[in-house]
């Protein structure tokens, strides 16, 4: 297979995706990087060749890969992931606003495009969680405990461009990340941004029945094939706090040749399920794109077992790019 990973600047010496890539040529595929942030791009040219099998995407959030991403899937090409579902996780009030509705236990969110504006949520919603909508890896998250404390940090807020808020979730100061890859489930708990302490370090953790059917409907919600959940256990269950698209997979084992797995996986099944695709001129072709299945029956596991995830929910023809959030 030929395939293109777009990868930012941040990126540029990571482990994920360059393990991936690495494990991918070493079983004979070619995989052209394109560092999006870089790069002199010709977008009239640039995926009008229809050149590869499919295109990968792991930037950071409001990088200039997922536009070229973008523009991939709209000339009918396979994306990985979803180019739709990842917009519609990486705006955290669209995600917010799409997980409430389809029934994730997410916390109330306000957005608003000038910090001035959280002067006008209620007092009884305090303390609140305020970050960036278009915010990740943890950045420019800040817990405001009281109005008086919002008045001291508008000033911080004011260069970081739309917000959202949300109700504190009381909880152990850990948080637990699901990852999703190759159709199963990992867990691992980590310390929260929220209360840092150097002595947590993370670790896989045994996945409870409740949080593998939630992190299963987080995928067949969004759209997403390779993701990852981050959940608090409140003191009223569950509550899903983000939602990541190719996230690091930290303590998956072999995490780099499962995800080389699940890329190719997903390759065969956008062509297979695509038309032959005629360049040039591109041609917006319809995509299939099977979300990602409901969780069956679970029960506790340790660590380093997996929950798998039946494929149940048959294939959406949708019309562009494929089956968005």
């Amino acid at each position: 297979m030929r395939l293109c990973f777009l990868v930012e600047e941040h990126y540029r010496h990571d482990g994920m995706p360059n393990e991936v890539i690495g494990r991918l040529t070493a079983w004979g595929h070619r995989v052209d990087v394109v560092r999006p942030g870089g790069s002199l791009l010709r977008m009239t040219e640039a995926v009008g060749t229809g050149a590869h099998d499919a295109w990968v995407l792991k930037t950071v959030s409001g990088g200039p890969g997922l536009t070229l991403l973008e523009a991939a899937a709209a000339a009918g090409m396979t994306t990985v992931n979803d180019a739709r579902s990842i917009r519609g996780v990486r705006d955290k009030a669209l995600a917010a606003a799409l997980g409430r509705l389809r029934g994730l236990p997410l916390p109330v969110t306000y957005a608003v495009a000038d910090p001035e504006l959280l002067r006008e949520i209620p007092d009884a919603d305090y303390p609140l969680v305020v970050k960036p909508a278009d915010g990740s890896s943890g950045r420019a998250v800040h817990l405001v405990g009281s109005p008086g404390r919002l008045e001291a940090l508008l000033p911080v807020l004011a260069g970081e461009g739309m917000l959202i808020a949300q109700p504190y979730v009381p909880n152990s100061g850990t948080d637990i990340k699901v990852y999703a890859v190759g159709g199963e489930l990992f867990a691992t708990e980590r310390c929260s941004p929220l209360h840092p302490d150097p002595s947590v370090r993370e670790r896989r953790v045994p996945l409870s029945a409740e949080v593998a059917a939630i992190a299963a409907q987080v995928g067949a919600v969004y759209g997403l094939d390779l993701y990852g959940v981050d959940v608090l256990l409140g003191p009223d269950g569950p509550v899903v706090v983000d939602v990541n698209d190719f996230p690091s997979f930290r303590q998956v084992p072999d995490a780099a040749a499962r995800v080389a797995r699940a890329v190719l996986a997903l390759a065969d099944r956008g062509a297979a399920s695509s038309p032959p695709r005629v360049f040039p001129p591109a041609t917006p072709v319809a995509v299939d794109a099977v979300g990602a299945a409901a969780m069956g029956a679970a029960s506790a596991a340790a660590g380093a077992q997996a929950y798998p995830l039946p494929v149940s929910i048959p294939a959406q023809l949708t019309a562009g790019v494929g089956d968005g959030a």
